[in-house]
Parts: C-alpha cells; sequence; structure tokens
C-alpha cells in the first residue's frame, strides 16, 4: 500500500514495540511517541529505518502529540493511543488521581491535538475488564452493561464515554477491548496470566491458582496487532465510533484450563488451589467476538498453546535473560 503516517502513543511498549514492527513491515511510516519508562531496548532495531521517527515524551504534556510530527513528513493518517497505566494493580499501586491523569485527561489531549491535525481516526486501547462480571452467564457483547470492578477499568471506561460523545467529529475515534494478552514482544510482559503462569512453572516448577473457576478470554499479542490494522485500513463509516471486542470466542478459558495447557508442556509442575477474596480485578466473564468478525472479516491465527510453547521456547533459549526484571512487569503484585 501507499506509505501511510501512523503515529503511536506508548509505542515502546508491550503491543507497540510489536505493532511498530508490523506497520514498518507494511511500508508505513511510524512516529512513536513514549517516554520510555520500561526502556527503550524494544524499538533499538528500528532506529535507522527511514520511516521511523520517535519522540520521547509523556502523554500528559499538553501538547505532545502536535509536537511529535517530523517536519517534512505529512500530518498522521491515525493515531493509536496505547500510552497509559496499563492494568489494575500498576493503577492501584500509583492511585486514582495519577490513574486518571495518564488514563482519561491524557486521552482527552492526544484526541484533541489528533483533532486540531486533521487526523483522520483515533484507535483507542481499551479493556474487555470493563464488563467486570456477566449478570446472567451469558457471553457478553459490546452492548452488554458495564460492570468496572477495577479502578483500571473504571478509568478505561471514561476515556471510552469521553470518545464515544466524539463520534461525529472529522477524526474518527475506534476503540477496542482487548481480551487478556499473551506471547512474546520485543517488550514482553510477565504480570499477564499465560506468561505468568509458564514463567512460575519453568522457574519454580510450582503453581499457585486463585479463583481457579473463573472465565477469562485470551488473545494472542500477534493477533491483536493484526486487529488493530484492520481497523486502520477499514472504511470509515465501519469503525466511527464503534466499540469491538478484539479476541476470539475460541480464547475463552478458566484458570484451570489455562494450567492444563501449561502442564501439557511441563507435567512435572506442582499445582496448589488456593481460595482469595480481594478487592481487586474480579472478572469472570465469556466475551462474544462476533461483532468483529462480522463486520471487519477479523479471525485469529494462533491459540493459547501456541502462546505457552512460545513463551516456553524464550525461557528455555535464554532469549529474555532474567524475566524476573522490574521491566517485564506493570506492577509487581500480581493476582494469578
Amino acid at each position: 500500500m501507499t506509505q501511510s503516517h501512523i503515529l503511536i502513543t506508548g509505542g515502546a511498549g508491550y503491543i507497540g514495540s510489536i505493532l511498530t514492527s508490523e506497520l514498518l513491515r507494511q511500508n508505513y511510516r511510524v512516529t512513536l511517541l513514549d517516554s520510555l519508562l520500561f526502556g527503550g531496548e524494544s524499538i533499538i532495531p528500528f532506529l535507522h529505518h527511514p520511516n521511523f521517527h520517535f519522540v520521547k515524551a509523556d502523554v500528559t504534556e499538553s501538547r505532545a502529540v502536535r509536537d511529535a510530527i517530523k517536519k517534512g513528513w505529512d500530518k498522521p493518517f491515525a493515531v493509536i493511543h496505547l500510552a497509559g497505566i496499563v492494568g489494575f494493580p500498576a493503577c492501584q499501586a500509583v492511585g486514582k488521581q495519577v490513574a486518571w491523569k495518564y488514563n482519561v485527561e491524557a486521552t482527552k489531549m492526544a484526541f484533541e491535538q489528533s483533532a486540531d491535525l486533521g487526523v483522520d481516526r483515533f484507535v483507542f486501547a481499551s479493556t474487555y475488564s470493563n464488563y467486570g462480571l456477566s449478570p446472567d452467564g451469558q457471553p457478553v457483547t459490546e452492548e452488554s452493561p458495564l460492570n468496572p470492578q477495577s479502578l483500571y477499568a473504571e478509568t478505561k471506561i471514561a476515556g471510552e464515554d469521553y470518545l464515544l460523545a466524539q463520534k461525529d467529529s472529522a477524526c474518527a475515534p475506534l476503540l477496542f477491548r482487548f481480551a487478556t494478552l499473551y506471547g512474546i514482544s520485543p517488550r514482553t510482559r510477565f504480570d499477564l496470566i499465560v506468561n505468568q503462569f509458564v514463567l512460575e512453572a519453568y522457574a519454580k516448577r510450582q503453581l499457585i491458582i486463585y479463583q481457579r473457576g473463573y472465565s477469562r478470554s485470551f488473545v494472542h499479542i500477534r493477533d491483536v496487532v493484526r486487529g488493530i490494522i484492520l481497523g486502520l485500513e477499514a472504511e470509515q463509516n465501519k469503525i466511527r465510533g464503534q466499540v469491538f471486542n478484539l479476541g476470539t470466542d475460541h480464547g475463552n478459558y478458566t484458570k484451570s484450563d489455562i494450567v492444563n495447557l501449561v502442564l501439557k508442556r511441563m507435567p512435572e509442575t506442582v499445582v496448589e488451589y488456593k481460595d482469595l477474596t480481594f478487592g481487586g480485578d474480579m472478572r469472570d466473564i465469556t466475551v462474544s467476538f462476533e461483532k468483529i468478525r462480522r463486520t471487519l472479516g477479523f479471525e485469529t491465527t494462533l491459540d493459547v498453546d501456541d502462546g505457552v510453547r512460545e513463551v516456553l521456547f524464550a525461557l528455555k533459549t535464554g532469549l529474555i535473560k532474567d524475566p524476573t526484571d522490574n521491566r517485564y512487569r506493570n506492577a509487581q503484585f500480581i493476582v494469578r
């Protein structure tokens, strides 16, 4: 395709680093804006690419998006807004004021600057955590009521509400509610259930599991990147002001199901189940992904077993030398 210019906030992170790689491969121009909170090693391979431009900036700065545009480059076709405090433990750790600043106020500023620049569409990374608990046990759809169980979900819903109110703007908002991600990226995270379970089983030969029967929805990070790009390339009338659950009906598992997939590859692992009640992310939910399949033609290409194998390979071969390093976690406290 012709070179289109995409700006990614939070582009050095778990999703952004692999998304940048794929966009460059597809001949997009990419401006990446990131404060490098977790370091910048993930984007070093792109620095000399002629279609890549990096700006170190904090997304809460009042002109961050506007000032990131490289002189001589055209305005961005789209802004993909990934920056924020991601996950309920990280939001709890920084507190409501900081979480709101980064996840709500920064979203408003990024969108306003995008609209002022004449950007065609604004892609927002949200979460299926917004649904919380399914009231009737049926799979939730994009029309289901939102029932946040964490500060993280509250901030994402507030960001969504603002953007959906801008659906008639010349800059079309597009919202993705991601399932729980897994898999390896240039900035891998080990505070996500599948990746974390594989790491603990490999390093400790032991898993301690809470909420064993709780259902979650899972999607490989490479499939998330594919979904985002489908949204970039779709006709605007298909995506303007739309919310899409991004994942697959085949990715709905209980935690016990995930444990069994880990045990398939590391059968010597000792598993201990414990009861725990806490004031955090109590999701127990099955998600429908019919809308994104029907509207954008999205289908996943990888499953959780692929993810378990991939993460285990990275650990066994030493691709990730110290997976316990803090840079592989958005927050230290993890509920399994």
